[in-house]
């Protein structure tokens, strides 16, 4: 994709933001941010019956367009993925993703989304383990 088909997606992710909103029934509910940048998300993690596959994934937020379309952008490209996937994604993955070119001059918004769904699926793990 070229830079401008990049912002582009950016801008659409951002302007109409997919699955965005609470779930009510979320297994987790995870809030992060970056405070130097006033960014925030709120990540809500519900987890299929086999304890593995993503049953539901949606965020609400606030922030620059390179961390609400990213998160909007790995909401998106997750729905149904297993919880092994999302702790072995890393960052270069989510900066390919969003287009290396405008993501690596943000990365902390860029992976913002990532580091907080990462936590939200540890808390998941570490609470069936209870």
């Amino acid at each position: 994709m070229d830079r401008q088909a990049i912002i582009e997606q950016l801008l659409d992710h951002y302007a109409s933001p997919r699955h965005y909103g609470p779930l009510p029934d979320a297994d987790v509910i995870l809030p992060g941010g970056i405070p130097t940048c006033d960014d925030t998300v709120t990540i809500y993690l519900k987890v299929a019956p086999d304890g593995e596959q993503i049953a539901g994934l949606s965020f609400e937020g606030r922030g620059c367009t390179v961390s609400q379309a990213a998160a909007s952008l790995l909401a998106e490209h997750l729905q149904g993925a297993t919880l092994t996937a999302i702790e072995t994604l890393d960052a270069e993955a989510v900066l390919v993703l969003l287009g290396l070119e405008v993501a690596r001059a943000r990365p902390r918004c860029a992976t913002l989304a990532l580091n907080t769904l990462k936590a939200a699926v540890s808390l998941y793990r570490q609470a069936r383990q209870l």
